[in-house]
């Protein structure tokens, strides 16, 4: 059986309600709402480059189509001076009773080095206002994760909090200036707020070229579980790994998803978002610029 990504086309995003939103539609976060309907969380940025995290809503059917964006961030800036004063961005979204929590990367711009990435959450209860836990970050820089957290994934695992970050492991000199190097970590939790971290590395860099992960995503299947993350060597691109536990994986590339023809997506894609739904898996991503040329959609076919 091979299993293949068939892309269904980017999706059209009116953002004229959000003044606050001039440009990019990236890292998408999907939230069912029954039937064929998804609320998506994306990261868009205003005219100085920080981005905001809004919310519109994916209609499955009869065609994909999505709502225009809400007038109104669902999580603005944070405070000054504070490890995400220059920018917020989604990463994953955990219901667990009335509570919902919003997992996201918190952006601060650097001297030394361009940005520092810290991991974050905010919490809504019932269908409430999204409000942070704390002015810290919820992965701050420690020995095991000493430059930079972000991009946290998290799944209640049979009772287990489990978690997929990005964690570097160097800035390096380069001749366009200080150049990342980060991989996937795992941690675990017993409430989805203290998190143990001892250097796990999920994924680690595969070839001399790859020095940036981005965005992990993983699902559970009945036979094992699957990651799908963004890769960077010359340009992103998407991929996806297996796993027995989810603590040891195996890359399978072939199960990813490269730059194309179309205008929107010919020099990378990036930011993997996937769910199920009427009995068929799909992929939001993003493509040209981390996420300016906006949203795609993607269905897995097995033939």
């Amino acid at each position: 059986m091979i299993a293949a990504w068939k892309r269904l086309g980017r999706l059209a995003l009116d953002t004229s309600a959000a003044t606050w939103a001039s440009t990019h539609a990236a890292l998408p976060v999907v939230e069912p709402l029954g039937r064929n309907r998804f609320g998506v969380y994306l990261s868009l940025r205003d005219t100085h480059g920080r981005a905001r995290i809004g919310r519109t809503t994916l209609t499955m059917s009869p065609a994909p189509e999505l709502a225009p964006l809400e007038a109104e961030p669902v999580l603005d800036l944070g405070a000054l001076g504070a490890f995400d004063d220059s920018g917020v961005t989604p990463s994953c979204l955990v219901t667990t009773g009335r509570t919902r929590l919003l997992y996201y990367t918190g952006w601060t711009r650097g001297v030394t080095v361009p940005f520092y990435l810290a991991a974050g959450v905010a919490a809504s209860e019932g269908d409430g206002p999204f409000e942070r836990l704390s002015l810290a970050p919820l992965l701050d820089r420690t020995p095991v994760d000493p430059f930079l957290t972000a991009s946290p994934f998290v799944l209640v695992d049979e009772g287990r909090w489990r978690m997929w970050y990005v964690s570097a492991t160097e800035w390096r000199a380069h001749e366009s200036g200080p150049r990342h190097h980060y991989h996937i970590r795992y941690a675990e939790s017993r409430n989805g707020l203290i998190w143990r971290r001892d250097g796990a590395v999920a994924i680690d860099y595969a070839a001399p070229e790859e020095y940036a992960f981005a965005r992990p995503w993983v699902m559970r299947d009945a036979d094992a579980y699957r990651m799908w993350f963004a890769v960077r060597g010359e340009r992103y691109r998407i991929s996806c790994a297996q796993s027995i536990d989810g603590v040891s994986w195996t890359r399978r590339d072939d199960l990813g998803l490269i730059a194309a023809g179309d205008d929107w997506e010919t020099e990378m894609v990036e930011y993997p978002c996937v769910f199920d739904w009427n009995r068929q898996r799909y992929m939001l991503y993003n493509g040209n610029d981390y996420g300016r040329t906006g949203v795609g959609l993607a269905v897995l076919e097995t033939s």
